[in-house]
């Protein structure tokens, strides 16, 4: 049925567009001096058919849930919700939504049926009402529109206003969703250290959170500090980008300035595929052949590397990495002016030194946005790095050791028994918060970077 919505939405605009430009032809051919041109009217009809329509479908989605909800835990008998908690609430009815989908083991309370079928035929009653409400509102938008069209009428300026809406609509849409992040961040943090004192975890070196959540449960007192994370996380980044940043410079270089066209039309498709392998494959790749391969390296030259080793799981990240630095170096390095080259090149010096002294420099703006994509995918990936490096947090810099990640700790600590009183989960919000301001950091630092050298070649 939502589809079906969704098709009246856009079969509506469409309808509309084409009669509003009908209209608006009609009156320009009979001699009519228009204020705006026949495609304004054709948009001003189509946002009026379907913004309307589509604003209306968000908010019946938003609300319908929770209303069919209340109508159904109201109909239930008074002694099965008298003095239960909302979390109580919660469970019974995602039960008798289980029932209303047909999965139901054993023989349900008459009760839970009842209330399973009334669940059943109110939600068709709101997926009818759904779609009567959404084709009223598209066709009045329609009809109001049609009428609208007139030689005055000063369409572009609404087309525009509406545009501007959209626009400013989306921008408070990011606004917002940072802020929301960062609030969430922020107050569950502070959860956290009103439980964990503050120094204990900016300055631990031991990371134990496995604490009892339950009374039954059996674990540690738990430590919550976070430097052999954050130090596990930096050696893995460390790695990649010391695989990432060579080969993704110097491959993009040598097919910008080097190489011929036919063998960049094949290289650089190529190098790119790179960048659409998902996370787990290359984990897989890392687990069984970039380390049994370092493992068989450390035996023949007498050497002791972990099973699970930071320099298998950063070697494979680089990988992973070099498409989109070199994608980004090739962008930049082609947007320097021609003038630049080719005034290099009349000055009297080589290809090389017109890369090395002219073009790269130029370039820095957009070869630093390439790595900073890359540093931020390396600090944030998780699969790669449980599959390959492990999960125990360890002080130690040696690649060759088994580390762990912020992101691994976050997901570790968010799986399993969660309860969001409790230091332990609790912790995966500080972690949270803390690679939020390290990435923030980055940014600040690239940003910096970035505008000294755009003022120096504007």
């Amino acid at each position: 049925m939502l589809g079906l919505t969704f098709l009246i939405i856009v079969a509506a605009a469409a309808v509309a567009y084409a009669l509003n430009l009908r209209a608006a032809r009609r009156l320009w051919a009979e001699g009519a001096r228009l204020h705006s041109i026949t495609t304004f009217h054709a948009l001003y009809a189509l946002f009026l058919a379907a913004l309307p329509a589509f604003v209306f479908l968000v908010l019946w989605l938003a609300l319908s849930g929770p209303v069919i909800g209340a109508l159904v835990l109201s109909g239930l008998p008074e002694e099965v919700i008298s003095g239960a908690t909302r979390a109580q609430e919660n469970l019974l009815l995602s039960e008798i939504r289980s029932l209303a989908r047909g999965q139901a083991f054993g023989e349900p309370e008459p009760w839970k049926a009842a209330a399973a079928a009334r669940l059943v035929a109110l939600e068709a009653t709101a997926r009818w009402a759904q779609l009567a409400l959404v084709s009223l509102i598209a066709a009045a938008g329609l009809v109001y529109a049609r009428t609208r069209v007139s030689p005055a009428f000063r369409a572009r300026q609404r087309v525009e206003r509406i545009i501007t809406g959209l626009l400013v609509f989306c921008s408070l849409v990011a606004i917002f969703t940072t802020v929301g992040i960062v609030a969430s961040l922020f107050v569950e943090s502070m959860r956290f250290f009103a439980r964990v004192p503050f120094f204990e975890f900016f300055f631990g070196t031991n990371w134990e959170p496995q604490i009892p959540i339950r009374e039954d449960q059996v674990a540690g007192a738990g430590a919550f500090g976070w430097l052999p994370v954050l130090l596990g996380t930096m050696v893995i980044t460390v790695v990649a980008l010391l695989v990432a940043l060579p080969i993704g410079l110097l491959s993009a270089i040598y097919l910008n300035e080097f190489a011929s066209a036919r063998l960049r039309a094949v290289a650089k498709p190529v190098l790119e595929i790179l960048a659409g392998v998902p996370t787990v494959v290359y984990g897989f790749f890392a687990v069984l052949v970039v380390a049994p391969a370092l493992r068989q390296a450390g035996q023949a030259l007498g050497v002791d590397v972990s099973p699970n080793t930071a320099l298998a799981a950063g070697g494979t990240m680089g990988i992973m990495l070099i498409p989109f630095i070199s994608s980004f170096t090739d962008d930049a390095l082609s947007a320097v002016p021609r003038s630049l080259r080719d005034g290099s090149l009349a000055l009297g010096a080589t290809r090389g030194e017109t890369v090395a002294k002219v073009l790269f420099p130029a370039a820095i703006p957009g070869i630093v946005g390439g790595v900073l994509l890359a540093v931020s995918r390396a600090i944030g990936e998780t699969m790669i790095v449980v599959m390959a490096a492990g999960l125990i947090a360890r002080m130690t810099i040696n690649p060759l050791d088994s580390v762990t990640t912020v992101t691994v700790q976050i997901v570790t600590l968010l799986i399993g028994d969660t309860s969001f009183d409790n230091p332990k989960t609790l912790a995966a919000f500080a972690l949270g918060m803390m690679l939020f301001l390290v990435t923030l950091g980055v940014n600040i630092v690239a940003l910096r970077v970035v505008r000294k050298y755009r003022e120096l070649y504007d």
